[in-house]
């Protein structure tokens, strides 16, 4: 492998990646006619995994696809039936058509209404047997390799497909159930498949994410607390996932690696964040893992519902609750009312959460959150990604400025 470029990430975010995404369409029988980076996942020195929006040319017409395409700095790619390998050079990666992701093996049947349907059917997921025409796709995200979520829509019926990796399928259930039998109120299991979907019905109420900028406040912090401290003591025998911070190093390469202008800064911010939680306990209360408003739903002012579970584990309480800072305080593309409302609700609940859990770590851990965050605008590409990505290294050191 190059040494310049040992995870591929110089190689997948440069014009020269079009060679490779050409020879791959042509091995697939098509002709490349354009190709934008869509998305980047860069794991330094480990690994890259990118996404392309391109136009095709196909013996039956002109589409548009999603080109997948993952280098690794050790050893060869893994093999699949539902990837290619090309090399450039000395370089190994491996291709893919979407919805062919060589780790999610269930997306090639949850992307199309003809095998959807046939899924629903034979599950029973909705009231009656459904048609393909009956059915509405909608991507609500996709993580390259990692998961794929789906809105699966018949008439006013709404489920959601959970595409995930072999290796955690029967883990992420555990978990899910935990919680379910507990009384928490995580959406009914619909489904599952031998290709590893998990189909759950929808929640009521909204996503906190969009409640937030609701006049009225959406549910008070003492409500979260609660709802945190609802989860069983079960959790805390499941395996420990490390918080956040624990990562804090691996994340602030990331954001280095995509702005070096930031790295000192970075140096910074490690320095004060691991120095302050340095001898903090690692702590057994039952935590989420990934807590923020886009996992809660809410109606009429009250708690509804909890989503992705498949963090759970023992932790700390202010793990969780400095997640959701973290995310509140990092919204992107927000007009001047709602950064206003959302500012509001966060002068509202911290002081709450202050007396939940010590207020110094809360702010350390949000920070560190906050910087695992910062690799988004990159990630994604989006317009301004310098720019965003330098505006959240700068809220993580407005927290840490407020406790040293």
């Amino acid at each position: 492998m190059p040494k310049s470029d040992p995870d591929g990430s110089a190689l997948l975010t440069s014009p020269d990646v079009g060679a490779l995404l050409t020879a791959a369409v042509q091995h697939a029988g098509g002709t490349l006619v354009t190709w934008t980076l869509d998305h980047i996942d860069a794991n330094p020195a480990q690994s890259t995994t990118a996404t392309y929006s391109a136009i095709i040319d196909w013996a039956y017409g002109r589409r548009e696809e999603l080109l997948g395409v993952s280098a690794r700095a050790s050893g060869p790619i893994d093999t699949d039936t539902s990837a290619e390998i090309f090399a450039d050079g000395q370089r190994e990666v491996a291709v893919w058509i979407y919805p062919n992701d060589p780790d999610l093996p269930g997306l090639a049947r949850a992307a199309f209404a003809e095998s959807m349907a046939e899924v629903c059917n034979a599950n029973k997921v909705f009231a009656v047997p459904v048609t393909p025409d009956q059915l509405s796709l909608e991507m609500i995200g996709y993580r390259p390799r990692r998961r794929a979520v789906l809105k699966v829509s018949c008439g006013t019926e709404v489920a959601y497909a959970k595409v995930l990796r072999g290796r955690l399928f029967d883990d992420v259930i555990t978990r899910h159930l935990v919680l379910a039998n507990a009384g928490v109120p995580v959406a009914p299991i619909l489904a599952t498949t031998d290709d590893h979907m998990l189909i759950l019905r929808e929640l009521p109420g909204q996503s906190l994410a969009k409640a937030v900028f609701d006049v009225a406040d959406p549910c008070s912090a003492e409500a979260l607390i609660n709802l945190l401290d609802s989860m069983p003591a079960r959790v805390t025998e499941l395996p420990r996932r490390p918080p956040w911070s624990d990562a804090l190093g691996h994340y602030s390469r990331m954001v280095a690696q995509a702005v070096p202008s930031l790295e000192p800064r970075l140096e910074w911010l490690i320095e004060q964040i691991d120095g302050g939680l340095y001898s903090i306990p690692q702590g057994n209360e039952p935590t989420h893992g990934d807590f923020h408003e886009g996992q809660v739903h809410v109606a009429d002012g009250r708690i509804c519902g909890l989503l992705d579970t498949d963090t759970l584990g023992p932790g700390r309480r202010a793990d969780d609750l400095a997640c959701l800072i973290a995310h509140l305080s990092t919204i992107q593309r927000m007009n001047v009312a709602q950064e206003a409302r959302v500012h509001q609700l966060i002068r509202k609940w911290v002081p709450v959460f202050d007396e939940r859990v010590d207020p110094t770590e809360l702010r350390l851990r949000a920070a560190a959150v906050i910087i695992s965050l910062a690799t988004g605008p990159f990630r994604s590409q989006e317009p301004d990604w310098e720019r965003e990505t330098a505006l959240m290294v700068g809220s993580a050191e407005a927290l840490v400025r407020q406790v040293i």
